[in-house]
């Protein structure tokens, strides 16, 4: 049995919360795909909604109420829990967590061999000049780059992130990519789930909504989406924003000044993502920096039409794996008008064209079914390869080949 303790920043509601959330009963279900393994979670900040969840399916997750990012007085804590734990994986997660999970680590004995004890690290947030919605700065980049050297390996959730982390100087030996994993069946539409969400959120049952998920953070362009509600093409739609972050109280603003405050609805963070989208007619993903776009993947299992810019998880693989997919690239030049009515008039065709019956689940979702991304995980933990990748033929390429740029 090999002991795992997960190192996150925090579990509130977002991408990398919500993926361990997903992983951590399938690497507790051994398997002839991988071998048995048993986790343990640490959020570095308090627990949060995400934290509560996991706690219940009886994984134990520990709290470690760390006041920032100087909080210097949380590392000999960790180290502690580490040693304490006598585990053969500590596996971290978002920069934060990173940076102060590997020092831990080794600091408690976890050294770099293999096959164990490993210290391993998954990229979920790291953009092109861009980690976790911020730009990086050098300080940053340099104590990654410092912090990266203590570990075993980092996995990237996408062959964009592995060529993103090889640019910034991660040897590409060290890294291997486990994309992110979707639970298609439970994005599966209910069209009773759609009524009673709509009722919730005061969306009439037969008004057009479009759609979007994620943090609102600049670089998910959410403020576009508000100004292509406000030309004519959408005057009928409404709009349904599903996450938080330091940009709600700027988009509700930006609403008000369009005059549209009333047709746009910022639901915050929810544990039902699965039923704002039943409750959605077109989904809408704006965002030019991304590192996998797992909203974009969930909407497809929810057979929803979707517009995207940047989806590495559908644009590292071939053509034709997600046909309801459609890019919509951003206009040249800073043309942010010029690109609300390119959305607008695309939105409303989606709209217009029967978008509101549910297409069947596309290939692309298949490939990340979550059982066979937490198998590589597990594999991963003993010193074994990850196993296959999506992004090529029938049979795809190992995780493990060097990516170069």
């Amino acid at each position: 049995m090999t002991r795992v303790l997960h190192v996150i920043t925090g579990l509130e509601h977002g991408g990398a919360e919500r993926q361990l959330a997903l992983l951590l009963p399938h690497l507790h279900r051994p398997d002839a795909a991988h071998p048995p393994v048993t986790c343990e979670v640490v959020s570095l900040t308090r627990g949060g909604a995400v934290g509560a969840e996991i706690a219940a399916t009886g994984v134990p997750v520990h709290e470690l109420d760390m006041g920032g990012n100087r909080d210097l007085s949380a590392l000999p804590r960790l180290v502690r829990l580490i040693r304490r734990g006598r585990y053969d994986v500590v596996h971290t997660h978002l920069y934060r967590a990173c940076v102060y999970g590997r020092i831990a680590a080794r600091l408690a004995g976890i050294g770099p061999g293999r096959p164990a004890p490993r210290i391993i690290a998954t990229e979920h947030s790291l953009g092109d000049g861009h980690l976790e919605g911020r730009r990086t700065t050098r300080g940053v980049r340099a104590l990654y780059l410092a912090t990266e050297r203590l570990g075993s390996l980092t996995v990237a959730v996408s062959p964009t992130v592995a060529r993103r982390l090889h640019a910034w100087g991660v040897a590409p030996g060290r890294v291997a990519v486990v994309p992110n994993a979707v639970d298609a069946p439970a994005f599966a539409y209910d069209p009773a789930r759609r009524a009673a969400t709509r009722a919730a959120l005061g969306i009439a049952p037969d008004e057009p909504v479009v759609g979007a998920v994620g943090r609102l953070v600049p670089t998910k362009r959410f403020d576009l989406l508000i100004e292509a509600l406000a030309r004519p093409a959408l005057d009928a739609a409404r709009l349904l924003v599903v996450g938080d972050g330091p940009q709600r109280d700027g988009l509700a603003r930006l609403a008000a000044a369009r005059g549209v405050e009333g047709r746009v609805i910022l639901a915050g963070a929810t544990a039902d993502v699965a039923g704002a989208l039943a409750a959605m007619d077109v989904f809408a993903a704006p965002s030019v920096q991304e590192t996998f776009g797992l909203g974009v993947l969930e909407a497809l299992a929810a057979g929803l039409p979707v517009l995207y810019t940047t989806c590495p998880a559908l644009d590292d693989l071939p053509p034709g794996e997600a046909p309801g997919a459609r890019r919509l690239p951003p206009a040249a030049g800073d043309d942010a008008p010029g690109d609300a009515d390119r959305w607008s008039a695309r939105l409303a065709r989606l709209l217009a064209s029967g978008a509101r019956t549910r297409a069947a689940v596309p290939p692309a979702v298949a490939r990340h079914a979550v059982a066979e991304q937490a198998a590589r995980l597990a594999r991963l933990y003993t010193g074994g390869p990850a196993g296959g990748q999506p992004g090529g033929a029938d049979r795809p390429p190992s995780t493990r080949e060097v990516i170069s740029t």
